[in-house]
Formats: structure tokens, C-alpha cells, sequence
């Protein structure tokens, strides 16, 4: 109990540095949806199209070297070989990238259907996103949260601070003042979303600089082919990934008539972000016990405690679950504040859901991963990415968004489920099944029930919250006396 309530301490200085540079750029929703600053439906559309292909290309600049990272770090007794050979590796191949995105500017536009005045600006935010990989790795490494936490924080208070100088505050003072009038430039909102994220970037690679300053600057090449070995399959993981996280965006855009598709994609775009809240515990979680699971398996039976994590973290997710979906009309007005995107809040329960499932197929994974047999992730994402491929062509000219959606979310489940299969033959946890199956169900079902037959109607809702809750208490009486104990006595 001890070692998990370190665990979650560590998780919650993570989730700070998740949970709030999260939460402020789901605020620029409420901005980028204002009609005084994106005149339409589909330029929202456009800018959510744009950023589903740099969440591509991050995942291909680092290429599953993070995850690899940490693996030899805590593998190889000569660390700073580690250290040094992971940085000039992503140094060498971001270089590589970008000077060759430079050259065939047009045929990358052509091809993406970006233009080449926002592309620019992507390669630049691309680049620099790419080379601050192994310096964050180097801190989750070595347990230094709260530096993490901070230049994280940090990054997002000046990709915030930007958004509101350059989209309100330049726009209301460019007839007053010279400097906004030189500043100002109509209808160039997008860029200037843009130029905001290059200056975060930039500000987040300044302040890791010291860290390239203190490498020896010296390549193993044995170790580099062993990190970039166990990397591929990561890679590969998180290419399929990426295509059940943006490929939805990409392929509404194709197959949807043009005089919709920009509409649909940035409705659908505005209410997904709802689902933020589950994707902001799910990923502070994983931030907090991904190193732990490594550290961890070097112990005598390690297995009882990742069982324990799977249960915490499905207990905590399901209420999490339930609260948005009863409050998700609320949300709406707070984060969506132009009526016209809110035709798309029927995809939200779908997405909490879909994004829980994702957060347990990521707890399972742990197997995989301390026990170097990587390729299975890769086996499982492609199968998931598979999924939500073959889903969304057949759903999209039927359903629009509402199938993208569903594909998610069926994705998600088939990859957990397929996860916990092979781990019961290649790594068997002894997971407590029935107790984790009964609070999804339970959960889910409150949901439905709370949103799509009483929707609106808060007293039945936080009726459907408090059962939820107070089954916790009674099922989890004696869990909680051991945690209040072991609080007590550290």
C-alpha cells in the first residue's frame, strides 16, 4: 500500500502537469469556437484537420524512442551511454526531417491539402516538439516531477497568453495602437493559433537547453540498434495510435461531400474535446505508474500490485465517467459557448467511454512492456487501428461523426480486451474481473440512462452519481481503511 501511495503522489504532480495545461487549452475551445474569431463551423474544422496530422508526425519524429528510453535507462548500468546515443539519434533524425519537409513544401500541401503558409509554421512547432522528447524523458527517469510539471505548465500559459494577445487584444487595439496596427494582419487567426504554439515550443526547448550542453556527445552503436529495436514496435503502436486518435478528422474530410465535411469535422471536433477529462486522468495516470511498472517488475511478484493499479484506476475512471456524462450540458456551456457546435453532444458519452477504454488497454499493456515483448503492442494497435479504419468507412457515409465515434470507441474495447487476452498467457495478473466488469457495467449504464432518457434532468442525474458513488464506499470499505492508514503514517 505504501508503494502505491507513493505512486499516486507522483501521479497527481503528473496530473497537475497534465490536468491544467490541458484544461487551459480546452479553454481556447470556448475562444478558437467564437464566431469574433473563427467566423465559421469549418474554419474550426480546418485548424482540428491540421493538428490531427501533427499529432501524426510527433508520433513518427519520436519514433517510440521515449518509451525505449526509459526502458535502458533502468536496464544499463552505463546511463549516460543511454542518455547520450537517444539524444543525438532524435538530434540527427529530426534534421533529417526537416530538411526534407522543407524541400517538397508543395508536394506535402498537395498531398495533405494544408497550405503552405500554415505549413511552414507546422514544420517549425514539429521540429522543436521532437527535440524536447529525450530531455522530458530524462526527467520522468530520474523522478523530477515538479521540473517536469513546470516547463510543461509553462509551455501552455504562453501558447494561452498568445492566443488571447493575437486573436482579442491585438485585433481590439490595432486602431489605437502602433504597435497592434503593425501586429494586426485580417483574417489571419489560424496563423497566428499557429505562431502561438511555435513560440510555446520554442520557450519549452530554451528552458530543457542545458540538458544537450551536458551530453558527452558520444554514439553506441550496439545500444542504439538494441533502443531502436525495442522502439519500432512502440513506434508502430503509436502510428496506430495516432490513426484511431486524428483519422477519424482525416477521413470525415474525405468522404464526407465538401460542402459539409469542414462543418461536420469541427462539431465533432468542439464536443470530443469533452471528452478531455477522461483523456486528462487516463494520461496522468499512465504518466505516474509508467516508470513505476518498470522499477516495479525487478521486485518479487509484482503482479499483485498491478492488479491493484487496474482497480484503482477503473474505480476512479468510472466515476469520472458517470460526473461528466451528468454534467455534460453544463460543460457545453462553459467550453462550447456557439450553439451551432453543440448538434454534435451525442457523440460525448460515446467518447468518455471510448477514451476509459483506451486508459484500461493502457494499464493492461504493462505485460508487454517489462516483459520486452513489445511487438504484441504493435500487433494490438494495428489490430485497433484495423478496427477504426474499416469502422469509419463503413459508418461515415451512414452516420457522419456519429460513426467515427462508435468506431473509437469499439477500437478501444477490442484492444483492451485483445491486451488482457494475451497477458493471461504470456504474463498472468491475477485481475479481480468481476469487480472491474461491475463498475464499467454499472457506470455505463447510469450514463445511458442519465443521458439519453433523462437528459437535462440534474436530479436524476446526481441521483445516478451518488448510487455510483456510495456503491464504492460499500464495496471498497476495507481498500480505503488501508489507504487512510498508510496516508496516516507517511
Amino acid at each position: 500500500m505504501n508503494k502505491l501511495i507513493k505512486v499516486f503522489r507522483q501521479t497527481f504532480i503528473y496530473g497537475i502537469a497534465t490536468v491544467f495545461p490541458r484544461i487551459i487549452s480546452v479553454l481556447l475551445v470556448r475562444l478558437h469556437t467564437d464566431k469574433d474569431i473563427l467566423e465559421n463551423v469549418s474554419d474550426y474544422g480546418s485548424l482540428s484537420i491540421i493538428f490531427s496530422y501533427i499529432i501524426l508526425f510527433n508520433v513518427i519524429l519520436s519514433y517510440g524512442l521515449e518509451t525505449s528510453f526509459f526502458r535502458f535507462f533502468n536496464k544499463e548500468s552505463n546511463k549516460q551511454d543511454v542518455i547520450s546515443t537517444a539524444s543525438i539519434s532524435i538530434i540527427f533524425t529530426t534534421a533529417i526531417f526537416f530538411a526534407i519537409a522543407s524541400i517538397f513544401q508543395v508536394e506535402i500541401s498537395l498531398f495533405t491539402g494544408i497550405e503552405t503558409q500554415y505549413l511552414e509554421l507546422v514544420l517549425w512547432i514539429l521540429a522543436l516538439d521532437a527535440l524536447v522528447v529525450i530531455p522530458f524523458a530524462y526527467l520522468r527517469a530520474k523522478g523530477q516531477a515538479i521540473k517536469y510539471s513546470l516547463i510543461k505548465i509553462i509551455n501552455v500559459v504562453v501558447y494561452f497568453s498568445l492566443n488571447i494577445i493575437l486573436l482579442i487584444l491585438v485585433k481590439k487595439f490595432a486602431s489605437v495602437s502602433d504597435i497592434a496596427s503593425y501586429i494586426y494582419i485580417p483574417n489571419y487567426e489560424i496563423n497566428y493559433i499557429f505562431i502561438s504554439n511555435l513560440i510555446a515550443s520554442l520557450v519549452s526547448l530554451i528552458l530543457l537547453i542545458p540538458f544537450y550542453f551536458k551530453i558527452n556527445y558520444r554514439i553506441n552503436i550496439d545500444l542504439l540498434k538494441k533502443m531502436l529495436m525495442y522502439a519500432f514496435p512502440i513506434l508502430i503502436s503509436g502510428l496506430a495510435y495516432s490513426i484511431n486518435e486524428t483519422f477519424d478528422k482525416i477521413l470525415l474530410d474525405f468522404m464526407l461531400p465538401d460542402s459539409i465535411a469542414k462543418s461536420e469535422i469541427g462539431m465533432y471536433a468542439a464536443c470530443y474535446k469533452l471528452a478531455l477529462f477522461m483523456t486528462l486522468f487516463s494520461t496522468a495516470y499512465k504518466l505516474g505508474i509508467e516508470p513505476f511498472f518498470f522499477k516495479e517488475a525487478n521486485e518479487k511478484s509484482p503482479q499483485k500490485t498491478y492488479a491493484l493499479i487496474l482497480e484503482v484506476f477503473v474505480i476512479l475512471g468510472s466515476s469520472l465517467l458517470l460526473s461528466v456524462v451528468v454534467f455534460a450540458d453544463l460543460l457545453k456551456l462553459i467550453f462550447i459557448g456557439d450553439q451551432e457546435y453543440w448538434q454534435a453532444m451525442k457523440i460525448v458519452p460515446i467518447i468518455l467511454l471510448a477514451n476509459f477504454c483506451l486508459g484500461i488497454y493502457q494499464n493492461l499493456s504493462v505485460w508487454y512492456k517489462i516483459t520486452d515483448k513489445t511487438k504484441f503492442g504493435a500487433y494490438i494497435s494495428v489490430f485497433g487501428a484495423m478496427i477504426t479504419l474499416i469502422l469509419n468507412i463503413i459508418l461515415i457515409p451512414i452516420y457522419s461523426y456519429v460513426g467515427s465515434a462508435i468506431a473509437t470507441l469499439a477500437a478501444y474495447a477490442l484492444m483492451a480486451y485483445s491486451s488482457y487476452l494475451l497477458g493471461s498467457k504470456y504474463y498472468p495478473i491475477p485481475y479481480n474481473i468481476p469487480k472491474i466488469s461491475f463498475y464499467i457495467v454499472f457506470s455505463v449504464a447510469l450514463s445511458a440512462i442519465s443521458f439519453y432518457f433523462f437528459r437535462g434532468n440534474f436530479i436524476i442525474g446526481i441521483g445516478c452519481l451518488i448510487l455510483f458513488n456510495l456503491s464504492i464506499l460499500l464495496y471498497e470499505k476495507s481498500n480505503l481503511r488501508l489507504l487512510i492508514k498508510g496516508l496516516n503514517e507517511n
